[in-house]
């Protein structure tokens, strides 16, 4: 494998920290999957610092639609769940991650309904459950009809206010962490962040802490269409990746099959139409009212989304159309605003009711499978550094992720990095570093170099990478976002004004460069990951893993894995 040599600088462009502050651990992020880890840390922990990019309610959790998966329904079984996401992760997913998010979600949905997350129900009080794609049962239970995550977010917030009076737990909001704090054998021991407005916590500080928790989100705005919100920029994931942790499966870019088409060039965070639509009975088609998906795959409109994402890109590319159309009439009004209420409140607002009205629909960026690589305790490859949510991955989704997994991914791997770390230090096995001295005093050493690309150019990266490494790839659409991405990072540093745009800019860079490397690497098309020249799977040279680790010299390394070897 060879593609064209890659360096990262150490850190990000920012003043010298005017504050400080420490704690136990500190969670980023306050999505399902940081509010619960911060929840179940204060029971356990002295003190527990959660820091948020900008208010609590503002991360993906809060978009999430359709649901959460787990066996809830007497007639299904774990093992039904680990097949369906081992089929939809097309070969990559690790089985015992699989194994602990099947077995344990169950457990961890209950406990989030006794914090207080209110489910839809059925006439008997038992928590409705529905079918989304790739699911061979019923078994999405869902909130306020396709409100599911809003409600998620609410219950947790609400815990956590519960709580916000105990001297264990402390929250900043509008905290943006700009790079992670090292000691000087690599281990992480805090963050440096920057907060808007707190008082004396203004500006760029360090916050230190035994064990560092990164539950980030994703990186949807690499991407001029995205279902994601604005904060999802990738900050975690690319302050990992900047002090050397391993990044792994970053190709795997899944891209949702229905998202409404607001028309060519309509760009930042586009409207989701659930895949529980089609659960209930929607079907695409194309312009002709031919259904898209007859005969394609067993499960028709509910295949697996990358099997939908690209049977629609074939007809748009075989008709010259930029979208299809999701034909839900049938289902009636009453139903849909039942079921349906804020997608079909937000269609309407946009001019279309899916009662009586095709729905436009393209595939746009929906999720990032890969991530952080971290073990089955969440640990990633540095010391005291832990990743959970989507900017993890912890091998359960595999080269596609199984509608609905997500938010039990959250809840599973949050409860087991909260233990681990209880566990860890009651043995003493996380004592608190000091930090190496060249980062805690912005210093410069070979390697640990730093720059930013001025938050004016965002839109040049999102273009290279959705031409370049976008729905549909190859190996001359990969190398030419690499050259873009390149020229871009190479451009003069005096220009850019340090500060959070500016840092999102350049995470979504540096973020977009690996991310471009690997999908020229991989020359086959599986799961998220489609190339043009190299259409079909294949197993004999790519049942892997790559991996992207930046060494102490800024370069940055591809490692493979194969599947099924040990993390």
């Amino acid at each position: 494998m060879r593609s064209a040599p890659l360096t990262l600088p150490r850190r990000l462009t920012a003043s010298a920290p005017g504050w400080t502050t420490s704690a136990d651990v500190i969670v980023v992020g306050s999505g399902i999957a940081g509010l619960t880890c911060a929840l179940r840390l204060r029971e356990q922990v002295d003190r527990v610092l959660l820091v948020t990019k900008t208010v609590l309610s503002a991360g993906s959790t809060q978009w999430a639609q359709g649901g959460i998966a787990a066996v809830l329904d007497p007639d299904d079984t774990a093992q039904e769940h680990l097949d369906d996401t081992l089929v939809a992760g097309v070969g990559l997913c690790d089985v015992e991650a699989v194994r602990a998010l099947v077995t344990e979600g169950p457990e961890r949905v209950h406990e989030l309904v006794a914090l207080g997350a209110e489910f839809d129900r059925d006439a008997g009080g038992e928590i409705k459950l529905t079918r989304e794609g790739g699911h061979h049962r019923d078994r999405i239970a869902h909130a306020g009809g396709d409100a599911t995550g809003a409600e998620i977010s609410r219950a947790l917030i609400a815990a956590l206010h519960r709580v916000l009076d105990d001297p264990g737990i402390e929250v900043i909001e509008h905290a943006l962490v700009v790079d992670l704090l090292t000691a000087a054998d690599g281990a992480v021991c805090g963050v440096t962040l920057h907060v808007i407005g707190e008082g004396q916590v203004d500006g760029v500080g360090a916050a230190a802490g035994r064990a560092v928790v990164l539950a980030t989100g994703g990186l949807g705005q690499i991407y001029a269409s995205t279902t994601n919100p604005p904060v999802a920029t990738g900050d975690g994931m690319a302050a990992a990746l900047r002090a050397g942790a391993a990044v792994t499966d970053l190709e795997f870019v899944q891209f949702h099959p229905t998202v409404l088409f607001l028309g060519e060039g309509s760009t930042g965070q586009q409207p989701l139409i659930s895949e529980a639509l089609r659960g209930e009975g929607a079907f695409l088609v194309d312009g002709d009212g031919t259904r898209i998906m007859a005969g394609r795959h067993p499960l028709e409109d509910l295949a697996p989304r990358d099997v939908v994402a690209r049977a629609i890109l074939d007809v748009m590319r075989d008709q010259g159309v930029d979208h299809v159309w999701l034909d839900a009439r049938h289902l009636g009004g009453a139903f849909l605003e039942q079921r349906f209420p804020s997608i079909v409140a937000r269609c309407r607002e946009l001019g279309f009711d899916p009662a009586v009205d095709l729905l436009p629909v393209a595939p746009a960026q929906h999720y990032a499978s890969g991530g952080v690589e971290t073990d089955l305790l969440g640990r990633t490859s540095l010391d005291g550094l832990y990743a959970c949510g989507e900017c993890s991955c912890t091998g359960v989704h595999g080269a596609n992720r199984l509608a609905s997994n997500s938010l039990l991914e959250g809840l599973v791997f949050a409860h087991r990095i909260a233990d681990d770390i209880a566990a860890r230090f009651s043995s003493g096995d996380l004592p608190q570093r000091s930090v190496a001295a060249p980062a805690a005093a912005g210093g410069s050493l070979e390697g640990d170099t730093d720059a930013v690309l001025d938050a004016s150019r965002r839109i040049e990266v999102q273009r290279a990478m959705t031409l370049g490494s976008g729905p549909v790839r190859s190996g001359e659409s990969t190398a030419g976002a690499q050259v873009a991405l390149a020229a871009l990072a190479a451009q003069p540093t005096t220009e850019a004004e340090p500060g959070p745009l500016t840092w999102e800019t350049t995470n979504l860079l540096h973020l977009g460069q690996v991310l471009s490397h690997v999908a020229h690497l991989r020359e086959e098309t599986r799961g998220g990951h489609v190339r043009s020249d190299f259409p079909e799977r294949d197993d004999a040279r790519w049942l892997t893993h790559l991996t992207a680790t930046r060494q102490a010299d800024g370069q940055v390394v591809i490692t493979e894995r194969p599947a099924g070897d040990p993390r």
